[in-house]
């Protein structure tokens, strides 16, 4: 019963932390977003992680998320391999991206392709979402649970989180299941498992 209390506590935390950064998100403006994504974008792909990559698996940025775009540009520009995520039931497939006119509003009105080659990347980076961070590298996503039940099947993929400096806080609830990020990358700084060597 104490472990139901804790994780009734802890759900009722993410949720107030969702609704702290989703007010927070609607205060900057889509240049700003823009500037911050185009400087995170910079930093990720200095990154030897993305460098070594391959393949690269990319979220489909909306509502004031770090923008993707412009990574997926990039790692294009550097003949590496692309796929985005589309969610089927409680999982997320992902297929090779080509060209962003792939791209549909899908699951609650997120992009997602529509068509395209569905990919079993093992080796591969991942560029994950996330609603609130901290400098544990502790992740708060949208509830849905979808990367971490993919990241639990696919151990060897590497993972990078983008972030705005506003979603980073003090501490996040943490549960058994989550997998958190190797790397964090914001506009202002990088965290790398659980220690700020920016």
């Amino acid at each position: 019963m104490a472990a139901l209390r804790t994780w009734v506590k802890n759900m009722q935390t993410k949720k107030d932390i969702r609704k702290q950064i989703f007010a927070a998100r609607k205060t900057y403006t889509d240049s700003q977003i823009e500037e911050w994504s185009r400087v995170i974008t910079r930093k990720v792909t200095a990154l030897p992680a993305f460098r070594n990559a391959e393949k690269v698996l990319a979220y489909a940025d909306y509502n004031h998320e770090v923008i993707t775009r412009f990574l997926v540009e990039e790692a294009w520009k550097a003949g590496k391999q692309v796929a985005v995520p589309k969610v089927s039931g409680q999982d997320m497939i992902f297929y090779k991206l080509e060209d962003f006119s792939q791209l549909e509003p899908g699951y609650y009105g997120i992009p997602e392709p529509a068509r395209g080659e569905i990919v079993e990347w093992e080796d591969a980076l991942m560029i994950m979402p996330g609603v609130a961070f901290d400098k544990e590298n502790h992740r708060v996503g949208y509830g849905g649970g979808f990367y971490d039940r993919f990241l639990e099947k696919h151990p060897g993929v590497q993972r990078v989180a983008v972030a705005f400096s506003f979603q980073m806080l003090p501490e996040v609830p943490v549960e058994p299941t989550d997998i958190f990020p190797q790397i964090i990358v914001t506009e202002k700084e990088t965290y790398y498992l659980g220690t700020d060597m920016s």
